[in-house]
């Protein structure tokens, strides 16, 4: 045990009571010579919130002080919640409290009063151990003597006061990054320096480029990333075609979107003579040329995964892989890791085998093409891969068995709308339709889901440091809402002490095609918690797997690519003992390093959606379209659209009665008509306004007269009240389970 973890167990003991330097010195038997490092350590272990020092220098773990550890969540309005480390109940942090405080930043707060009813628990900042905003971005506005950024994460709710002398070349208007050279204290706001200016707000594709900068997604590679990437040769050495297995004769395609370019999974199948099916899934092997600690590696693990923005793509890897020599093009020789499954006519897998292989892809199919063979039974499509034709029978009738199985053992099988934002040359969105998941799509999912499933289980007794894709139990506190909520709508819910999958797919089952389908999906995924990556293999609920990995996309993200090594060395016999004890630090930082990336990725992509959407319906003020109500909540309610569009209607809209919010039955009363809506209900809207700087769009119902400006502005009706524009937020990035709502293959 190491000297940190000595430390931490002497401090949690019963009898300890906080200590000073020497006395822990002493305790600890550290010499003179040694004193140094000691203190060396303390002093790491205080800044990284393992111990806290007190007033009186004396030591201590947080907990046993009374202290939390966790990152704040800011608030528009100045407040903010300390989100704990330690699963811990949130903590609510008044803005008189904050100390100075951001958005992000990780903090030691101190409980001032415990949870009352149905008050959270109130707490203070009293130290900040890690700031997360260097840099901001926002709009700089002018005045005569000083300047200030209004930063663009509403999170964030101080201005940066900017010195004339630091202003760089910004003008009023202009969205900036701002480096902040002084940090706020509890009656003054930052102060800042320009370090670049982007353009003004409203000109072309400054937009999307905020939100990057945003983010802090890199918007290129470094140069010696790049340069060791444009060395790499694009011939495959001998050396590989003699020890790989050779499947350069056996058929196989891709299967992408039209426009998809890092082309990394590719299928092939078989009918055996007894019946069952030979499934293939062959994946770039990434990790030939992505070594350990390599500046290419170096940078994917720092990116962790691609991030896809409508008409961007900021790639984990740069092109010369991810379009190139890694990307499974057809009829090119490519380096692959492939799968062999049997799988019967119940969906079981009989047996697989894994190996590293040369492949050639005969085709680059399409969703479109598959689907135009498959479903539409188009004459010409069919002729044109006539020589693939009955394969791609084989592959419905397996992924129509496999779902059968998925879906009989209680894995949750959401089937909700993706959007498709069609840009035109400038920018500007033109169409946004439902995306459509039809069988090629579904083809896919099921061959990547089974061939992870297989590689975690292969894994898992193997008995080898691995990243597993986990999703763990949902809240027992919000599945009992869920519960009162579907029980109000009619369907009874019997759960066990312990919930399993098949039990909430039963009530999916149930509302399917109804009116309330989308409602109650929606409701029962934000009852679920996110999945995660992670170095132990807890199963995953959503799936109801025992075993469950990523291995199928080793160019968009790590832990597929990480997996790949593992996999390499453990079939060519390189992990021993040693390996295997240094590897286990770096499997379980790359899971910790993805799973958080992976959520700056989803809440960037959404970002983008939200901000086309809403510049979509801007020009679409005054039109009425047909809804259905998808949230309900103290300041509203939210109805979303055909094209999957979601709008507010706030609750100062509705004026023909005054109405009060039923938490119990998620909806909204009439005090004097007693006119109810609730989640589900059809409902006519009109577009009211936009709001393109918080990406929110407000609806008016038809059957209510329009509100005057004048009236929204005395009531204080443009502000959403308890920042009903970020509770949607909050609403729309938590509880996201990448495996079961979007296809395993969208890219």
């Amino acid at each position: 045990m190491s000297l940190r973890e000595n430390i931490l167990d002497f401090m949690r003991e019963q009898a300890y009571k906080p200590c000073n330097i020497q006395e822990l010195a002493e305790a600890f038997g550290v010499s003179k010579v040694e004193y140094k490092s000691f203190k060396k350590l303390l002093n790491e272990m205080e800044k990284n919130g393992d111990v806290v020092k007190n007033r009186t220098s004396h030591y201590g773990v947080p907990e046993r002080m009374g202290l939390i550890i966790g990152k704040l969540q800011g608030n528009a309005k100045g407040f903010g919640f300390v989100i704990c480390e330690d699963d811990l109940p949130d903590i609510f942090i008044p803005s008189s409290y904050m100390n100075g405080a951001l958005n992000g930043d990780r903090v030691v707060a101190k409980i001032s009063r415990e949870v009352k009813g149905t008050k959270k628990c109130e707490g203070e900042i009293i130290r900040i151990l890690e700031r997360a905003n260097k840099t901001v971005i926002g709009v700089y506005e002018d005045s005569r003597n000083f300047g200030f950024v209004v930063a663009d994460d509403v999170r964030i709710s101080q201005d940066i006061f900017i010195p004339k002398s630091q202003k760089s070349t910004a003008k009023s208007g202009d969205v900036v990054v701002a480096e902040i050279t002084l940090w706020p204290e509890k009656r003054r706001n930052p102060e800042g320096k320009i370090i670049e200016v982007l353009g003004n707000k409203r000109e072309a594709g400054i937009d999307i480029l905020t939100i990057i900068k945003k983010f802090k997604l890199p918007e290129k590679f470094p140069e010696k990333v790049e340069t060791f990437a444009a060395n790499i040769p694009d011939e495959i050495p001998q050396e590989e075609y003699e020890r790989r297995e050779d499947l350069r004769n056996i058929k196989m395609v891709t299967i992408d979107g039209e426009d998809a370019k890092d082309l990394d999974d590719a299928v092939s199948i078989e009918r055996l003579p007894n019946g069952n099916f030979k499934l293939g899934v062959h994946i770039a092997d990434v990790s030939n040329y992505v070594t350990q600690n390599n500046p290419l590696d170096k940078e994917a693990l720092k990116r962790a995964t691609s991030v896809y923005l409508i008409d961007r793509v900021i790639p984990m890897l740069p092109r010369k892989l991810s379009n190139g020599i890694c990307s499974l093009n057809p009829k090119v020789d490519r380096l692959a890791l492939s799968c062999f499954m049997e799988i019967d006519h119940t969906g079981k897998v009989l047996d697989h085998k894994i190996f590293e292989s040369v492949i050639k892809t005969n085709e680059r199919m399409t969703y479109t093409d598959v689907t135009k063979i498959l479903r539409d039974k188009d004459a010409e499509t069919i002729k044109k891969y006539d020589y693939l034709y009955e394969d791609f029978k084989a592959m419905e009738e397996l992924e129509q068995i496999l779902h059968d199985k998925r879906i009989k053992r209680g894995a949750i099988d959401f089937d909700f709308q993706e959007s498709k934002i069609i840009l035109d040359e400038k920018g500007k969105p033109i169409e946004i339709k439902p995306y459509e998941r039809a069988v090629a799509n579904r083809i896919i999912e099921e061959f990547m889901l089974v061939c992870n499933e297989t590689i975690a289980e292969h894994f898992f007794w193997a008995n080898v440091p691995f990243v597993y894709r986990i999703h763990e139990d949902p809240d027992s506190e919000k599945l009992e809402r869920f519960n009162d909520f579907v029980h109000n709508l009619g369907y009874i819910v019997r759960w066990s002490a312990e919930v399993h999958p098949k039990q909430l797919q039963e009530v999916l089952e149930k509302i399917k095609g109804k009116k309330e389908e989308t409602v109650v999906s929606t409701l029962l995924l934000r009852s679920l918690k996110q999945a995660r990556y992670a170095p132990e293999c807890s199963g995953h609920f959503g799936l109801a797997a025992r075993y469950y990995c990523h291995f199928t996309s080793p160019i968009r993200r790590y832990p597929d690519l990480m997996i790949h090594r593992v996999i390499k060395d453990y079939l060519n016999g390189r992990l021993d003992d040693k390996s295997c004890k240094k590897l286990i630090g770096v499997v379980d930082y790359a899971a910790v390093q993805s799973s958080e990336m992976e959520r700056v990725a989803q809440e960037a992509e959404r970002e983008v959606d939200d901000l086309k959407k809403a510049e979509y319906m801007a020009d679409r003020i005054g039109e009425e379209y047909d809804g259905i109500i998808s949230s309900v909540t103290s300041f509203g309610m939210f109805v979303e659209l055909e094209n999957t569009i979601e709008g507010l209607v706030h609750i100062s809209a509705l004026t023909d009665d005054y109405y009060v919010y039923d938490e119990k039955y998620l909806s909204l009363i009439g005090e004097r008509t007693k006119k109810i809506y609730k989640l589900g209900d059809e409902v006519r809207i009109r577009v009211e306004r936009v709001d393109l700087d918080s990406h929110e769009i407000y609806f008016q119902l038809c059957a209510m007269k329009p509100i005057l400006e004048s009236e929204e502005i005395e009531n204080g009706d443009t502000e959403v009240e308890d920042s009903g524009v970020e509770a949607i937020h909050e609403i729309r990035k938590n509880n996201v389970i990448n495996e079961v709502v979007s296809p395993e293959h969208l890219k």
